[in-house]
């Protein structure tokens, strides 16, 4: 890790299971936080940047996505692939109570609670992928199957194309 990187949760749970993985900082605009504009800033196409969203499945209870930077999260196939009949995105300002960090910064390493993980089965494609490191401006550059491994995380088709 480069001088001046903060060791978040995310980062400390990698190292602490050996699991590969390298830190990337970047620029925050907070006027666009968004997956596509971090895409940008750190040179990768959007959908290999994966934004960490978190849902909640009516029998399942809460779940953390992580659905490709150019694509947003289907609630009906989340819902499949959880067991549930539906499927909701939770509120904004649960995000942070439910998993310790602030949107834009929210990563499936290091929650508060360990929820249920489900990437999108769309990761397999790459050698690596990006997902928050727990923190805007930070990302952790990391095998998928590393991921899951790391997390307990299963791949579905979760996400489709923005209308």
């Amino acid at each position: 890790m480069g001088k001046g990187v903060k060791k978040t949760n995310a980062v400390r749970i990698l190292e602490s299971k050996g699991i590969p993985f390298e830190v990337m900082a970047y620029y925050v605009d907070p006027a666009d936080p968004g997956a596509e504009a971090v895409a940008a800033r750190i040179g990768l196409p959007p959908k290999q940047v994966f934004k960490t969203l978190v849902a909640r499945g009516d029998r399942s209870g809460v779940h953390l996505t992580c659905v490709p930077g150019d694509a947003e999260l289907d609630l009906k196939a989340l819902a499949a692939a959880g067991g549930d009949k539906k499927a909701e995105m939770v509120h904004l300002k649960e995000i942070q109570p439910l998993t310790g960090y602030v949107r834009g910064g929210v990563s499936p390493v290091g929650t508060k609670k360990d929820y249920p993980v489900i990437i999108d089965e769309s990761a397999l494609e790459f050698d690596k992928i990006c997902v928050s490191a727990g923190m805007r401006g930070l990302q952790l550059f990391i095998a998928p199957k590393d991921l899951a491994e790391s997390v307990g995380a299963v791949f579905a088709p979760i996400s489709k194309k923005r209308a």
